[in-house]
């Protein structure tokens, strides 16, 4: 990626401006590694303490993390990289689903800003390759199937300890 007066050029892409990029980056960083254990130098973000609200936690930090992917989408990353970004954000979505465990891999795992860094990487070795505009629906319809499935499952689990009471 070659900078230039606040802006990042792409090879045979037009200029991003320099403000968009970091939007990405300051909520990834809110979701993932915004607070600070004290005393430690342990950091955390939105998403483990989203994973703490019953029923509800996983589908909206799944939203927020298939918003920022569907943006860096947007800016030209190669389907390579797409391709690893949603094996996160899938990995992300499925174990951290699980309660107790998926709130300790929340708290380690961190994919928004694992997706940063793929992001960060790939622009560094400046390997834009195409729009693969057919890639981005098949991704929509997944990130769509997977909320649905989230939402589906929490829905079962209210309907269960309905039942109980």
């Amino acid at each position: 990626m070659f900078q230039n007066n606040q802006h990042y050029i792409h090879p045979g892409h037009q200029a991003v401006q320099d403000e968009r990029l970091r939007w990405i980056e300051m909520v990834s960083r809110f979701m993932d590694s915004q607070f600070r254990l004290p005393g430690t130098n342990f950091r955390f973000g939105l998403d483990p303490i989203l994973s703490f609200i019953p029923f509800g936690g996983s589908a909206a930090s799944f939203a927020v993390s298939a918003g920022l992917l569907v943006t860096m989408f947007k800016y030209g990353v190669s389907r390579k990289v797409l391709i690893m970004m949603l094996g996160n954000l899938v990995l992300d979505a499925i174990i951290g689903s699980i309660p107790v465990i998926g709130t300790l891999f929340d708290f380690a795992f961190k994919a928004n800003q694992r997706n940063v860094s793929l992001l960060r990487k790939h622009y560094q070795e400046g390997k834009y390759q195409g729009h693969g505009t057919g890639l981005l629906i098949v991704i929509v319809i997944a990130l769509l199937l997977i909320l649905g499935l989230i939402v589906y499952g929490t829905w079962q689990l209210i309907q269960y300890f309905v039942s109980l009471i």
